[in-house]
């Protein structure tokens, strides 16, 4: 039998583990190294480089090197490498097949199945890139598993016996994610996830790099273009200098020539704690709002949360883990090597799917990442309008799930529905993530106001099944929505969001109440879900009064309207419903 391995398929750094008698275990690559950098090049020669190799030519030959292509999956992101185009698929299946080769070398057997982690906050299109660049890489991937979940997972391996609640804070080179965990009789469920997938250690080095660069009279955007080894170089020792300053005070860096290279009198520039921590305030900033949601969604004050467990390199950052000691109220736990949690964690799962003695009596749950729905319309007024997303799922809803919502015809003699079925957190479905549509056919003639049950039942590996029943006949069509089958291409999603643009705008939208609603919509995203409910009525009630040209309706609504957005921003609305976080 095909041993079942786990993989850290990261950012900045990738891992390979697996589960022992005694506990998860970290195969070493062929440098004897666990950790293998996350870039791909190709050497004069025309031969392929993955890791370490690949990070040293990254150096000298930027142009022939590939990193950071994660944040890309599911996208239509292409790079150029010796003339040959690359996706961020092809990239990531070049480093899984690099880590499966370590993995049979350490076996001297065939190494196939896997569970490869990923983000809690990819979204399905993403997810589906990683099991493709699986399958790409000859690998089997048996489960597609959250990061957050993956780290929890290690630390409830060996405590599952104790009753606790843990926030795990994962902060890695290129993506954040933040979890709630709940361990209980050899149960561990996830509560909530939330996060960021362009944000992590690296958007900290390229700053320093850009502020170091602008002392030397650079401007990095258009030093990269024009210089790109200049460029490189100094992000190498900006990367060095901010590994330094998390146990000193200050680190110098050399500066290069524009060409890239390092002469005896070189300029060097000292940067101290405290200005790289100035540096990048305004990127440190973003961890709160996840922290804040993962809280909402799951109904808990930050007193509620027993131990903060810190995953990820960037976590080692002097200002990352006092910015948590502050918003948390207690001090962070790193019991475990933050860079190899994930992949430990994924070993144990693999272990759990196997069925592996020292395994069985643990239990996990997960969470869906992103809300599910469907497109329905309003009545607004004396106008239907189309286009609003009704969740079905909400995010962070515990998996495997099952769940109905009765919706009806909206014309008389309507015989057909169709079903659109999205994924996200906006308001409106032009700024969700369409991931299918099918017709449900043979609602009996008559008034609108025919029912149909639709119902959403969604599993551990992702599969989506949306069913629909008229409830008249009892007659059911179902669709089923799989990340291991061919998702949406881009240019699709660029097609059925261009048609939903061509719904009829009303003249009377006045740029303020456009502003308005926008500015609503998007605070929509950053809300708790019990308070989201609150701003959708809000919201409804505006667009209706809209509709209706009822000016005194309007500046009612749009008073409560403001007033709510107001004690949002001013964050007197978290303070009175989360209450989580109090300096």
């Amino acid at each position: 039998m095909s041993k079942i391995v786990g993989i850290d398929l990261g950012t900045t750094n990738s891992a390979v583990a697996y589960l022992a008698e005694d506990g998860p275990r970290l195969i070493p690559n062929a440098l004897g190294e666990t950790l293998t950098p996350s870039v791909v090049g190709i050497d004069p020669s025309g031969s392929l480089l993955v890791g370490r190799a690949a990070k040293e030519l990254q150096v000298v030959q930027p142009e022939s090197c590939a990193d950071l292509f994660k944040r890309h999956m599911g996208s239509d992101w292409t790079t150029e490498l010796a003339g040959k185009k690359f996706s961020p698929e092809e990239l990531s299946s070049l480093v899984l097949r690099s880590l499966k080769a370590d993995a049979e070398a350490h076996f001297q057997a065939p190494v196939t199945k896997a569970v490869v982690t990923v983000p809690a906050y990819f979204n399905d299109q993403q997810r589906k890139a990683t099991l493709n660049a699986g399958r790409i890489a000859g690998l089997q991937v048996d489960r597609i598993f959250n990061e957050p979940t993956a780290a929890a997972l290690a630390y409830g391996f060996h405590e599952s016996k104790e009753d606790k609640v843990l926030l795990i804070f994962d902060l890695g080179g290129g993506t954040f994610d933040v979890s709630l965990v709940e361990i209980f009789d050899g149960t561990l469920e996830v509560r909530a996830s939330s996060g960021e997938s362009f944000l992590g250690g690296e958007d900290f080095t390229r700053a320093m790099a850009a502020r170091v660069l602008e002392t030397q009279g650079f401007g990095y955007e258009r030093t990269e273009a024009e210089a790109p080894l200049l460029v490189s170089r100094v992000i190498r020792e900006c990367e060095l200098a901010k590994c330094r300053l998390s146990r000193l005070d200050t680190a110098t860096i050399r500066v290069p020539d524009k060409k890239g290279d390092f002469h005896d009198n070189s300029p060097q520039v000292t940067v101290s704690r405290a200005q790289l921590e100035t540096w990048t305030r305004h990127i440190l900033a973003r961890i709160e709002l996840p922290i804040r949601r993962v809280l909402g969604d799951a109904k808990l004050k930050r007193e509620d949360v027993n131990q903060v467990l810190l995953v990820g390199g960037a976590t080692r950052m002097p200002s990352v883990i006092d910015r948590v000691t502050e918003l948390i109220g207690r001090s962070p736990q790193r019991r475990l090597n933050p860079d190899e949690v994930v992949a430990l964690g994924a070993a144990v799962q693999a272990g759990l799917i196997a069925r592996e003695e020292g395994v069985s009596e643990l239990v996990v749950t997960d969470v869906a990442p992103f809300t599910l729905g469907v497109e329905i319309a309003k009545e607004l007024g004396n106008e239907r309008r189309l286009g609003y997303f009704l969740p079905i799922i909400q995010r962070n809803t515990t998996i495997p799930v099952s769940r109905v919502n009765r919706l009806a015809t909206v014309e008389p003699n309507q015989s057909t529905i169709r079903i659109r079925v999205y994924q996200g957190e906006g308001r409106r479905v032009e700024d969700n993530l369409l991931l299918g549509e099918f017709e449900a056919a043979g609602i009996p003639l008559g008034p609108a106001g025919q029912e149909v049950d639709i119902r959403f039942t969604y599993d551990l590996n992702g599969v989506l099944e949306v069913e629909a029943t008229i409830v008249a006949t009892k007659k059911k069509v179902s669709h089923v929505i799989t990340r291991h089958s061919r998702g949406l291409s881009a240019e699709q999603i660029r097609l059925a969001l261009q048609e939903m643009e061509k719904l009829k705008t009303h003249p009377r939208e006045e740029a303020v109440n456009r502003l308005l609603i926008r500015r609503a919509e998007r605070t929509y995203r950053e809300l708790a879900i019990a308070s989201r409910e609150v701003l959708s009525q809000l919201l409804d009630g505006f667009e209706a009064a809209l509709n209706l040209q009822d000016s005194e309706a309007i500046e009612r609504h749009r008073a409560a309207l403001e007033e709510f957005l107001n004690r949002h921003d001013s964050g007197q609305e978290n303070e009175e419903e989360d209450d989580w976080y109090r300096p």
